[in-house]
């Protein structure tokens, strides 16, 4: 399995930026991809971007723009830099990972979550 570390939560204000980490170790698959979903209070996790070990980057289309998911293969690690930060972005910010064997993915695995706050 694949655990995930995930780092960089916190509270800020509205316009301002927080940079999320998320650090992999266990079984890596050369093929794999890496991202960050997040859920609000009361409502489902959803997607905001996410980024193949080849670079392919997407995102959700509220943080086109203002958010950007990068990546450093030699360290298994995935960011996510969020500018121009919005209360509606308040939500715990979970990592994930999968591997694929081919065109099948064969781990899915999930980090603990970290909060991300805006004040208005």
């Amino acid at each position: 399995q694949v655990q995930l570390v995930e780092s960089g939560g916190g509270l800020v204000q509205a316009g301002g930026s927080l940079r999320l980490s998320c650090v992999a170790s266990g079984s890596i698959f050369s093929i794999n991809a890496m991202g960050w979903y997040r859920q609000a209070p009361g409502k489902q996790r959803d997607l905001v971007a996410t980024i193949t070990n080849a670079g392919t980057a997407n995102y959700a289309d509220s943080v086109k723009g203002r958010f950007t998911i990068s990546r450093d293969n030699a360290k298994n690690t995935v960011y996510l830099q969020m500018n121009s930060l919005k209360p509606e972005d308040t939500a715990v910010y979970y990592c994930n990972y999968k591997g694929y064997n081919g065109a099948y993915a064969v781990t899915n695995s999930w980090g603990q979550g970290t909060q991300v706050t805006v004040s208005s």
